[in-house]
């Protein structure tokens, strides 16, 4: 099982650039990938990606950095180290997305192919699953639509969010930590194993006791 988290210029997979890479092999947690990179002359920046990660447009286009087309080239080849390439995230198709068109624009779509599957392991699907399991129904708001975002997950989960949080008008909803691909990559794993065989993953989380609800041990 792969853990993949991508952060990026902005919301928009088309427009926009991917500067940091993180993964890390679930069976293997030692083994894992980070890297950044600088995105290219023509990627748009959104405010509110700069405010979720705590960089400027100066930091993301920096030509001292590797470009974007190495960065991804970099993950793909990583991959073929782990030995079960199954995908697994929160929103983790946006993420593929994200890199699968960036690997058609550079023209290494047969690389991808070679290493990552088209379908994948979704942490809301186990969450809402899980939830509903205990309490009878899924986790809706107001107008029905699923709530269960990864915040609401590392609470059911029994781990606090301390990062940042903004409202889709880019208003800091929550002050916190900034985002970090590999530090959600720690948080979305830590969460499929305390969902998928209720214990722990990471030694950091260790801290954070499992809900009875979720617990085996």
């Amino acid at each position: 099982m792969i853990i993949l988290d991508i952060e990026t210029s902005g919301i928009d997979t088309g427009r926009c650039g991917i500067w940091q890479i993180a993964s890390i092999d679930l069976d293997n947690p030692k083994n894992y990938f980070l890297e950044e990179g600088r995105i290219d002359d023509e990627d748009i920046v959104a405010e509110g990606a700069l405010k979720v990660t705590g960089k400027t447009e100066k930091y993301l286009r920096n030509t001292k950095k590797q470009p974007q087309k190495q960065l991804v080239s970099n993950y793909l080849e990583w991959r073929k180290s782990c030995k079960e390439k199954i995908n697994i995230g929160q929103n983790v198709g946006w993420d593929f997305n994200f890199i699968q068109n960036k690997c058609i624009k550079y023209g290494i779509m047969d690389k991808m192919c070679e290493v990552m599957g088209q379908r994948a392991i979704e942490l809301h699907t186990l969450a809402q699953e899980k939830y509903r399991e205990i309490n009878g129904e899924y986790m809706k708001d107001e107008k029905g639509k699923s709530s269960m975002n990864l915040t609401k997950i590392l609470k059911f989960c029994g781990i606090p969010d301390e990062r940042m949080n903004l409202e889709s008008n880019m208003d800091v909803t929550k002050k916190g930590t900034v985002h970090n691909a590999l530090e959600d990559c720690k948080l979305a794993g830590e969460c499929y194993y305390r969902l998928e065989y209720g214990k722990n993953l990471f030694k950091e989380f260790k801290k954070f006791s499992i809900p009875d609800y979720l617990n085996r041990e």
